[in-house]
């Protein structure tokens, strides 16, 4: 079984996990109704995806 020679340090335990920092959502507008939505997914507010209403909202 391996064991380790040395204990890894804080400071390179640290820069080896450097790039493991989350990145914040990007958003796209919904060409059918100009709203904030992720992309890739269905428009919350309107319920269009790809050009085709697939989810319908009924207006309140």
């Amino acid at each position: 079984m391996a064991v380790p020679r040395n204990r890894t340090s804080n400071a390179r335990k640290n820069s080896r996990r450097s790039h493991h920092a989350k990145t914040p959502v990007n958003f796209a507008k919904c060409p059918n109704c100009e709203k904030a939505r992720i992309p890739h997914r269905i428009c919350d507010s309107c319920g269009h995806y790809n050009g085709k209403a697939i989810v319908t909202k009924e207006e309140q």
